[in-house]
């Protein structure tokens, strides 16, 4: 190799080395270490050495060559803080994962730049073996938060890894209601992303509060009727330790929510209980109606309005009615459901002193203006002939 530069790196800085790794071409690997002036622990640009990339590609005859390596660093950390430890974690790489921990200058709990360590890496893939081999070390912290306070319980919650789960809450120094930087325990997460198994295994503890609120008051039944998991709303609302009135901190309720983003199974979970206050305003004044009727969710409005307990006409702060809102949004088949009733005023002025109709035809939803001029009872004064607005 006279007068070739075998350290000589592409516009990335990856060595011939290093492609040889990647690509897991052992006898180029082997040619390539046999030349003494090859520098085996070579960073690319973005700081891989070789055997990052083995434990990468959880390549473990690749590894074991590396480590036999002296000037090989067995826990360097690239520009992201990934270790090979990390890299083989995250991957599942069991038997690159034994390798790397029967040594002694690996640290086994050697973070990332976000703070993840390998446990939590493990966590996030459900990789039950390499989180056994983790987790039975003395040096391994089991509650150890990211700089966002997020736990390996919290990563194996979110991503629904029911065993990792089990593995974490079978531990007696493992705390299930450790909570991240927003408040947000393991159960708000597997309720936000609506998985019921790991949020089956949290509701079986008996030291676990089901109904903590995160720093913006959202509580495990927030999330879920936020987010539509009906099955998971269905868990929560079977604990008599569960409030299904809690309000967040700006007054939002379970039901608000689930009527705002239309969805409508959990809407009729909610208001098949006697406990649930079907019109509930927010701290604007904004009930579930009108968070419907804002949507334009024909079926979620029905669900209220077949209430005797919901009053159709309730304005918000700013006066505003269920009804106006449906008219300034366009929605026709919510206006149509509204104008059928006797106690709705469709003629009602908000605080600016505007109509529905008025709303309806500045934001141009013509076939809404055209349902108010079909009707005796509506005011279209403020309209001319051809239902435009007179200046």
């Amino acid at each position: 190799m006279d007068g070739c530069d075998p350290n000589q790196g592409d516009c990335a800085g990856i060595t011939p080395l290093t492609w040889a790794v990647r690509g897991g071409q052992g006898d180029a690997v082997e040619l390539l270490l046999r030349q003494g002036a090859v520098n085996t622990d070579k960073p690319d640009n973005n700081g891989n050495t070789p055997l990052l990339w083995a434990a990468k590609n959880g390549d473990n005859s690749m590894v074991k060559r590396l480590l036999d390596r002296a000037e090989v660093d067995p826990d360097h950390q690239s520009n992201k803080g990934f270790t090979p430890l990390i890299e083989a974690a995250d991957g599942g790489h069991e038997s690159v994962v034994k390798q790397l921990l029967d040594r002694q200058d690996v640290n086994p709990d050697k973070p990332d730049n976000e703070g993840k360590t390998p446990l939590s890496w493990a966590a996030t893939g459900g990789h039950e073996s390499v989180m056994k081999q983790l987790l039975d070390r003395q040096d391994v912290n089991p509650n150890h938060l990211d700089i966002s306070g997020l736990s390996p319980l919290i990563f194996a919650a979110a991503w629904d890894r029911e065993s990792v789960v089990k593995q974490l809450l079978d531990r007696r120094d493992v705390d299930p209601h450790m909570s991240d930087n927003e408040g947000r325990t393991p159960l708000s997460w597997a309720a936000m992303k609506g998985h019921r198994s790991a949020v089956k295994q949290l509701l079986d503890r008996q030291d676990l509060n089901p109904d903590k609120p995160d720093n913006e008051g959202k509580t495990p039944l927030w999330w879920a009727a936020a987010e539509g998991h009906e099955s998971v709303v269905k868990q929560l609302l079977d604990r008599q330790d569960v409030n299904p009135n809690h309000l967040d901190n700006s007054a939002l309720s379970p039901l608000i929510l689930a009527a705002a983003w239309g969805r409508e199974s959990v809407v009729k979970q909610l208001l098949d209980r006697q406990d649930v206050n079907p019109d509930q305003p927010d701290c604007s004044g904004i009930t579930p109606l009108i968070r419907a009727a804002y949507g334009g969710h024909e079926s979620v409005v029905k669900q209220l309005l077949d209430r005797p307990d919901v009053n159709p006409d309730k304005p918000d702060n700013e006066s505003r009615t269920p009804f106006l809102w449906a008219a300034s949004q366009g929605h026709e088949s919510v206006v149509k459901q509204l104008l059928d009733r006797q106690d709705v005023n469709p003629d009602r002025l908000d605080k600016e002193g505007r109509t529905p109709l008025l709303w309806a035809a500045m934001r141009g939803h013509e076939s809404v203006v055209k349902l108010f001029l079909e009707r005796e009872d509506v005011n279209s004064g403020v309209l001319d002939e051809n239902g435009h607005i007179q200046h």
